[in-house]
Formats: structure tokens, C-alpha cells, sequence
């Protein structure tokens, strides 16, 4: 067999490799501003390419350990480039060197095809170069941007990069076994085969790795929405409950004049002034109901108050809730539920009592509701995405009350947004009002 011709010109394989990690990178929030981003990825393309050309003599013993540290560029690359830790910048890298290993394989498969002695000129070489290339990496983009349309970062377990890992190593085993093993019965015997075995292979891989993808991708998204939904439906059980305290509470203090005759009736003072000092307790736990205009808000608030007096947490309302009738019932309960039990939380860990504090305030501007809810952070946690990061040590499985006030902000064409200042933790939705808001309060 004609070695030479299925020798793939290095440089082809640098730029590919260069050209995949930069096309997971577009899809991915970026580590460097922009005046550092393009010298560094520039300066990566020069090392990538130098470092095949110069190793392409190299014995065949080697060559398995050079691709290993080309694959190890590119992962570095991407760590350099890109906001990942490293599972989920392994997991990419993968993916890109497959990508890149099926692109230069097709491109240099027709080229071969089309010009057997190699006898192109420098216009049809780097043609057919440009439009492999670039038609692959398009479509590559349009893909990619269906996964992940916000530029979140992947968060990748142990098993689904040890999985990637797998697919990766057997595409890359199969796709080059020829060059290695000429007589096994995977092998080709002739140029063409080998050129079908090795681009056959690297697509098979790229489709595998994909398909791989976009169904952990689901998969996540379905965990989460799974996960909201429960979060919602327990924020709108725990309403009912406290609406169904009030109602006793309110039937409790309604028996308040039959108790009050019989303090006028009692000739002992000692007694009375027991009776006074339970009846002065009683109402300051009365005092605790919010009167917003919207009849779910205020039990929802009344429900929290009464939690934050028992914990020593101090929790002012400013609220008007008339707007909050173009709000769905459950939606209601899980914004508010949802950001007060953060606040509340955050404050619980805070050992002076003193300084557990959270305010509340629901007012309009123009026409738009705003919602801000203030607690005392001494801490001030992390940020991924825009959004705080859960303190629990099982992330997978929390941190979804911030993607689910994010989520009900956008469902109502809203946004929501997270910030901490001068040791507060800040919450900002914004929510636009109807054309014609209706102020009715919600029954």
C-alpha cells in the first residue's frame, strides 16, 4: 500500500484538531476576555500544528504517545479557554478530538479521491480543505447550539466521562487499527479500504458521541423540570397547610369575647393578669398575618413570618400583591416560597440572632412588578451561570429553587437576577404588567 497517500499531511490534522476545540468553545461561556482570547487561541493553533509537523517522522512506536499529548493541547486548550473545570473539559475534549480525526479523515479521503498522484494545485488543495472543513464545523455549530442555546458549562459525573472516555478510545482504535495490524479481519488491505475504514469509523464516533450527548442532555433537563415540579407542588402544599392554620387561628380568636367576659368576671388579679399576659403573646402571633391584597401571598407570608419569630429571624413585608392576580396560584407559591426559604436558610446558619434579617418588597414601576428580597449573606456564595451555587454537598440533586424563580420569571416574560452587596444577598424579578393589569386580589 501506498503509505504516503494515506499519511494525512499533519498540519491538516493541527488545524482540525484547533478548529473542533474552537468550535466547542463558541458554545461554551468564556474563561479570557476577548484581547486575551484571540492571542491565546491564535498562539494554541501555532503550537498544535508545530508540535504534529515537527513529530511527523517520528517511529510508528511513538506515534500513539504524540496523538495522546495532541489530545492533551487540546484539553488544555480548552481549559485555558473556557469556563469548565476539568471532567467537564475532558468530556469535550473527547468529543472535539473525534470530531477532528472524522474531519481530516473525509477531507483527505476526497482528496485523494480526486487527485490519485497528488498532483493538485495549491487553489484545489486548500479549496477542498475550506470547504471540508468548514462545512463539518457548521454543521457542527448548528448542532451544538441546540444542546446548549444558553452557554451554560456541562456539569459531567465520573460515569459519563468514563463512558465518553470508552467511545472515544474504541472510535480512535478501530479508525487507525490498519496503520498498526494489517492482517486482522478489521483491517484493509488497500489504500481505499483503509481510507473507508478510518472515515467510516470517526463518523460512527462523532454520531455515537452526539447522540450520547444530546440524550445526557435531556436526561438533565427532564431530572430538573422533575425536580421543579416537585419543588412547586410542595411550595403549594405547604400554602394550604397555612391557610388552613389561619382559618383555626382565626376561629380561635373569634371565641376572643367569650374569653374576654370571662376575664371581667375573674375577682382574682393575679389570675387576670395571667390571662392578659397569654392573650398579649397570642396577638403578636396574630400580628405575624400580612394583609398584601392578594389572599395566596398574604397566607404564604403569614406562613413564613410565623416561622421567622420562632427562629429569632427578622422579616419585613412591603408588599402590594393586587398585581399578582395575572399570576397562576401554584406560580405564587413557588416564587415566593422558593426565595424566602433561601433567605431563610441562609439565615438560619448565622450564630447572632441579631443579625438575621430579611426584607421583602413587592411595589410596581411603570409597568413593571418588582419583586426584591434582601437577607443578610456575611458569606457571599458562588456564582455559576449567573446563578448562586448550592452550599449542599449533593449538587445534583439541589439548587433548583434559583432555576425555578428563574423559570417563572421567563414563563411571565420576566427576568430574574442574583447578586450580592455589602454583605447582602439580593434577589431582583422583574415582571411586566398587562396592558391592563387587573388588581383584583386572587381568591
Amino acid at each position: 500500500m501506498n503509505v504516503n497517500v494515506l499519511d494525512i499531511p499533519r498540519v491538516y490534522t493541527g488545524i482540525a484538531e484547533w478548529m473542533a476545540c474552537m468550535i466547542y468553545a463558541a458554545q461554551l461561556r468564556p474563561r479570557l476576555p476577548l484581547k486575551w482570547f484571540i492571542p491565546a487561541s491564535g498562539t494554541a493553533l501555532l503550537l498544535q500544528c508545530l508540535f504534529l509537523v515537527v513529530t511527523d517522522d517520528c517511529p510508528l512506536y511513538l506515534w500513539i504517545p504524540c496523538m495522546v499529548t495532541a489530545a492533551a493541547m487540546m484539553l488544555g486548550l480548552l481549559l485555558l479557554l473556557c469556563d469548565l473545570d476539568f471532567r467537564a473539559g475532558a468530556y469535550t475534549c473527547v468529543r472535539a478530538f473525534v470530531l477532528a480525526e472524522f474531519a481530516a479523515s473525509l477531507e483527505w479521503q476526497l482528496h485523494c479521491y480526486l487527485w490519485p498522484q497528488n498532483d493538485a494545485v495549491w487553489w484545489q488543495r486548500y479549496g477542498l480543505l475550506a470547504l471540508v472543513y468548514g462545512s463539518i464545523f457548521l454543521v457542527m455549530v448548528l448542532l451544538e447550539k441546540r444542546c446548549n442555546p444558553n452557554k451554560t458549562r456541562p456539569v459531567i459525573t465520573e460515569q459519563e466521562l468514563l463512558t465518553t472516555a470508552i467511545l472515544g478510545v474504541c472510535v480512535f482504535a478501530i479508525s487507525n487499527l490498519s496503520f498498526y495490524f494489517e492482517r486482522t479481519p478489521f483491517s484493509g488491505q488497500y489504500a481505499s479500504e483503509i481510507h473507508n475504514i478510518r472515515t467510516f469509523a470517526d463518523l460512527c464516533g462523532v454520531t455515537m458521541l452526539y447522540a450520547y450527548h444530546l440524550q445526557r442532555e435531556q436526561n438533565r433537563a427532564r431530572k430538573e423540570l422533575g425536580a421543579m415540579q416537585t419543588m412547586l407542588e410542595n411550595q403549594y402544599a405547604q400554602y394550604r397547610m397555612s391557610r388552613d392554620s389561619i382559618e383555626m387561628v382565626n376561629r380561635k380568636y373569634h371565641d376572643l369575647k367569650h374569653q374576654i367576659a370571662a376575664l371581667r368576671a375573674e375577682p382574682d388579679a393575679e389570675i387576670r393578669n395571667r390571662w392578659l399576659d397569654e392573650m398579649e403573646e397570642d396577638i403578636l402571633t396574630y400580628e405575624a398575618q400580612n394583609k398584601t391584597g392578594n389572599s395566596v401571598l398574604d397566607t404564604l407570608l403569614t406562613g413564613k413570618s410565623l416561622y421567622c419569630q420562632k427562629h429569632s429571624i427578622g422579616l419585613t413585608v412591603v408588599a402590594d400583591g393586587r398585581h399578582l392576580a395575572m399570576m397562576d396560584m401554584m406560580d405564587i407559591c413557588s416564587l415566593f416560597g422558593n426565595a424566602l426559604d433561601n433567605a431563610i436558610e441562609c439565615e438560619l446558619k448565622i450564630p447572632d440572632k441579631s443579625k438575621r434579617l430579611i426584607h421583602l418588597t413587592l411595589t410596581t414601576q411603570k409597568q413593571f412588578l418588582l419583586l426584591q428580597v434582601e437577607n443578610y449573606c456575611p458569606d457571599a456564595p458562588a456564582f455559576r451561570d449567573g446563578l448562586p451555587t448550592t452550599t449542599k454537598q449533593d449538587t445534583d440533586n439541589h439548587g433548583f429553587g434559583v432555576k425555578s424563580i428563574q423559570a417563572i420569571a421567563k414563563k411571565y416574560g420576566g427576568s430574574a437576577a442574583f447578586q450580592t452587596t455589602d454583605n447582602w444577598f439580593v434577589l431582583k424579578v422583574l415582571l411586566p404588567l398587562p396592558a391592563a393589569p387587573a388588581c383584583a386580589a386572587q381568591e
